[in-house]
């Protein structure tokens, strides 16, 4: 029986993949991780056919972000697994709040005039706090939120570590929830 290969291994894997797209190297990441993966994610209390999903989704995000992955910041194994903890909150997340099953079909109602014009002052209320906000904190928060991108996405963008984006972040969003009050 082969062993799995060694540390830098699995980093020369995912540079052939970030290179050259290889298959060969992915199957055998595949191989190695999605079972383990998926283990994980039931470990966590995830049901076997979520877990399954999920760890089909961790695989396909390595494959298409392999160009994210920096072996200075961490290993294949923790990159992998980092991606795995983020799917599981995010099917958490869509758990708690289901897509609508029944859309009308009908015209929609007209929405009230006085609902629009408080979601408009509320719009500009929000649109002047976050120009208040500090420039490394305003950046985050459009990156975050409006290109919509993970905060794991915008540290490799950045260069900046994980935790002070989240830091900066979250103290913006505390900031934000002040100036609304």
């Amino acid at each position: 029986m082969k062993s799995a290969p060694a540390r830098a291994d699995w980093v020369a894997h995912v540079i052939r993949i970030r290179d050259a797209r290889d298959e060969t190297a992915f199957a055998e990441l595949f191989a190695h991780f999605a079972p383990r993966v998926k283990a994980f994610l039931m470990r966590s209390g995830g049901d076997p056919a979520i877990a399954e999903e999920c760890a089909q989704e961790v695989m396909v995000t390595l494959w298409r972000k392999a160009h994210l992955f920096d072996p200075a910041r961490a290993s294949v194994a923790t990159w992998i697994f980092t991606i795995a903890r983020n799917k599981r909150i995010d099917v958490l997340r869509r758990q708690r709040h289901p897509e609508p099953e029944d859309l009308s079909w009908g015209p929609e109602e007209a929405p009230d005039q006085a609902d629009i014009v408080t979601l408009q002052q509320e719009s500009a209320q929000l649109s002047a706090a976050i120009a208040r906000l500090p420039e490394t904190q305003r950046e985050l928060i459009q990156r975050a939120y409006f290109g919509e991108m993970s905060h794991g996405e915008i540290a490799a963008a950045t260069g900046l570590p994980l935790g002070t984006i989240k830091s900066r972040i979250r103290l913006a969003l505390d900031r934000l929830r002040h100036a609304m009050k």
